[in-house]
């Protein structure tokens, strides 16, 4: 069994150790051999960026013998050594803003020079970068090639401090303006972040950069599709298949869990591949992904501009909208995007438009539990407490202790302070805390006769929810009987329950709630 590369990331590395890595030099071949030579790429954090920074350089430092076996080692690219400055802008210490950043740079740029073997001139580092592109490209005989990584890290870093941003954001403006004022004297130019800041900012200097993000050629670029988890990692879907229920029903989890990202109008999907090192590592189902940060700022953003998280699932996009992205006028739901809580579910293209929703069980989940905390306020220890009781009766079929036990002593210890005197609030309670679970709880659910509250499904039970503010609970299963809410899951052999909650939301508890099996 090929080992795996778990937290690993030079591509020159992987190939020596013989770990496994998955082909991508197919695409990259196509990259590299076309006429433009200036490239950005925007993906989610943990999604193969560095690694395909790596293996580009590596190309261009001619290292043909790393290849062999792969795609590009068939095709009739020529292995000529170029003279390669990669910046990674992830390492760096940014909470102090500018002076953050110009360390970090000025010890890249320092870096750089010593492996090239140039002297690193300049007083700005502005100067610094163009003088090191121009002697590097004197020493070779050759233009060089330059890879910038997580080119928005420095801002993101202090998204929230606007004054120190906008200094930062200045600065990148007229550091990142070398490259293109270099193009004379640049073989390939790539450059990879999580978002893209608009024309007005950062990229007004970078505007001859090809924006690869969306384009339905590289979809796959990044990420692991269905058919290279189930080649590639075969051996690893075998070791743990029979803990799951054979092999058909633990690939259909693993994809339920860690697939279904999509970042253009090609309808192929993705794996997160860090989510999947992760999991064949151990062979247990975590959120991965998500537990590697925490999406502050993005709750700031729901908070701020009053999103729906009801609808969270049905947002839609044009093309356009992609592109509007500045921190002076942020838009969550682009952001949402770009860092990877919400991906491309369908695209009409007679409108030009994308439906956006949640990749997976496993983004739902994780985004529904740190919405928990941060916007119901509810500490940790409580939450993880309630936890442990809900599952066990969703799975029992005990929608009383569900409410009794479970709801009622729990929103008694959300803040008064934060409730709100409208039905959709106390809905959406109930739709935060379900989807923690990944029970895929549906809330406003459409059907011919009507809008559903919420419906919760188990492998056993089904379980439909009516809430009313002003009004009873009788009131409430009165409407599930009479729109006939249940119907589309009559003969599929599960209970269905129907319960009906009333809130008080001067005493900000469950008034009444019945329940009808």
């Amino acid at each position: 069994m090929q080992q795996l590369p778990t937290g690993r990331q030079v591509f020159e590395n992987i190939r020596k150790e013989k770990l496994l890595y998955v082909d991508k030099t197919d695409l990259i071949y196509n990259l590299i051999t076309q006429g433009k030579t200036q490239f950005f790429l925007s993906r989610p954090r943990r999604f193969g960026k560095t690694l395909l920074c790596y293996t580009l350089r590596s190309i261009f430092e001619g290292k043909k013998e790393l290849f062999k076996g792969l795609a590009i080692s068939k095709t009739k690219w020529k292995w000529e050594e170029y003279p390669v400055i990669r910046i990674d802008m992830s390492e760096g210490a940014y909470s102090d803003g500018l002076r953050g950043c110009k360390s970090a740079i000025d010890t890249q740029l320092y870096s750089n020079a010593k492996n090239l073997g140039v002297d690193l001139q300049g007083k700005t580092l502005p100067d610094k970068f163009k003088l090191l592109i121009l002697n590097s490209k004197e020493k070779f005989g050759k233009p060089a090639v330059v890879i910038i990584d997580e080119y928005d890290t420095p801002l993101l870093s202090i998204l929230e401090n606007k004054k120190e941003f906008d200094k930062v954001r200045k600065f990148l403006r007229d550091f990142y303006k070398i490259v293109k004022a270099s193009e004379e004297n640049l073989r390939f130019t790539f450059i990879t972040g999580i978002t893209k800041f608009a024309q007005v900012s950062v990229f007004s200097a970078l505007n001859n950069l090809t924006d690869i993000t969306l384009d339905s050629e590289y979809s796959t670029l990044l990420g692991i599709t269905q058919g290279e988890l189930e080649k590639d990692f075969a051996d690893h879907i075998d070791k743990w298949a029979k803990e799951y229920g054979g092999k058909k029903k633990y690939i259909e989890k693993l994809k339920d869990s860690y697939n279904g990202y999509r970042f253009t109008e090609n309808p192929k999907t993705v794996y997160n591949p860090f989510c999947l090192l992760k999991h064949f590592d151990s062979g247990k189902f975590q959120k991965f992904w998500f537990e590697t940060a925490t999406p502050g700022y993005l709750i700031n953003l729901l908070d701020s501009q009053k999103i729906d998280i009801l609808n969270i699932k049905d947002f839609s996009v044009r093309m356009d909208d992609f592109k509007k992205y500045d921190s002076d006028n942020m838009d969550a739901v682009p952001v949402l995007y770009q860092s990877g809580y919400l991906t491309v579910k369908d695209y009409i293209k007679e409108l030009d438009k994308f439906m956006l929703g949640y990749p997976n069980k496993e983004v739902e989940s994780a985004f529904a539990d740190e919405l928990v905390t941060k916007y119901l306020k509810v500490p940790g220890s409580e939450k993880n407490s309630f936890a442990a009781n809900i599952i066990e009766w969703l799975y029992t079929g005990e929608p009383e202790k569900i409410i009794t036990d479970g709801f009622i002593p729990f929103m008694a210890s959300i803040p008064y302070s934060i409730t709100i005197p409208k039905e959709k609030y106390f809905q959406t309670i109930f739709h935060i805390i379900f989807n923690i679970f990944g029970f895929q709880c549906r809330s406003e659910v459409q059907i011919a006769t009507g809008r559903i509250d919420s419906i919760l499904e188990t492998p056993k039970f089904v379980y439909c929810f009516e809430f009313k503010l002003n009004g009873t609970a009788a009131d409430a299963l009165k409407q599930i009987d009479s729109n006939g809410y249940l119907t589309p899951w009559r003969g599929s052999g599960k209970t269905l329950f129907k319960i009906g909650v009333s809130f008080d939301h001067k005493k900000r508890k469950i008034k009444e709630w019945r329940v009808k099996r």
